[in-house]
């Protein structure tokens, strides 16, 4: 079976990325425009991809095509009912990144609270020095330690984030879904999460219930001047209601691995928060340690070869 994987520049370059067992012809792309996505899969059984859109009209005019295989877990970018239609199988990848996502989501929040990247500017451009003093504290260190975590999205990579956070004294708070009643003893009320929480983590997927479930609204439920994470969806935050927030000191900062477009767009308000000591930002990679890439690729190779076993 012909494999064509659109978007292999997604992966690192030290990452081996072979053919499954079962492909015969494998082709490869560092990236794919939409506009040439019919052309290159013209003849493959199985398409591969990240974030390549996958449009009805495009798996209208792929007949040959038997199986998208995502090397994701969100599948937001493959049009499912299309799928469904024209009996063309969809496959994610899940559980791929239960140690890199949580370890860089402590990542992004130990740096906001402590100011890392502030007070490593002021280390390099000279500040320190100018200072005079053996040490620098122009803005205040904070500790994790006895601080609550509110915690939305409670799946494995939410729950392993409890457990990092417990190691680090902190009281964990798994919010139930916005207007709902908890549904055990382990949950607690969405608003009280949002008002007692001086951290908040966001690890729920995007979807209808979840789009822009952080926007001026919610916002303002956070009694607390607290630190916002999100290595979720970038749709899940209102990027303007959240730099409005963070520029009135509503709220203490915002360190985030995922925006509304990737890469950012330009007029994205949230660069302007760029010199923020408590803000910080990376290019939705939180996913992409090289354990979290080379397991990605087993278990995906592992589905197609499942997949073409069972044709």
């Amino acid at each position: 079976m012909q494999a064509v994987f659109l978007d292999k520049g997604t992966f690192s370059d030290n990452v081996e990325l072979s053919a499954p067992a079962g492909v015969t012809d494998y082709i490869t792309y560092d990236d794919t425009p939409q506009a040439l996505i019919i052309e290159r899969c013209q003849h493959a059984d199985i398409i591969i991809t990240n974030k390549v859109q996958i449009s009805a009209d495009v798996i209208a005019n792929l007949p040959k095509l038997k199986l998208i295989q995502l090397t994701a877990t969100g599948m937001n970018n493959v049009d499912q009912d299309a799928c469904i239609e024209h009996g063309i199988a969809l496959y994610n990848v899940a559980g791929y990144a239960v140690k890199s996502v949580p370890e860089h989501t402590f990542m992004l929040m130990l740096n906001a609270m402590r100011a890392g990247l502030h007070y490593h500017n002021k280390v390099i451009d000279g500040t320190w020095v100018e200072d005079g003093n053996f040490c620098l504290l122009d803005t205040p260190l904070i500790d994790l330690e006895d601080k609550t975590l509110g915690i939305i999205g409670i799946g494995t990579i939410g729950k392993r984030v409890t457990e990092i956070a417990r190691a680090f004294g902190m009281t964990v708070l798994w919010a139930e879904r916005q207007g709902c009643a908890p549904r055990n003893d382990d949950y607690t009320a969405f608003d009280e999460v949002l008002a007692r929480a001086d951290v908040i983590s966001l690890h729920c997927p995007l979807n209808d219930d979840t789009k822009h479930l952080i926007n001026k609204d919610t916002l303002a439920k956070m009694s607390k001047k607290l630190l916002l994470i999100n290595v979720a969806r970038g749709g899940i935050v209102d990027s303007k209601a959240l730099a409005d927030a963070i520029n009135n000191e509503q709220i203490l900062g915002y360190g985030s691995d995922v925006f509304e477009q990737e890469p950012i767009a330009a007029n994205d308000p949230l660069l302007a928060l760029g010199d923020h000591p408590r803000v910080i930002f990376s290019p939705h990679n939180a996913w992409g340690s090289k354990s979290a890439q080379e397991t990605l690729w087993q278990m995906l190779s592992k589905q197609v070869t499942d997949f073409i076993n069972k044709a």
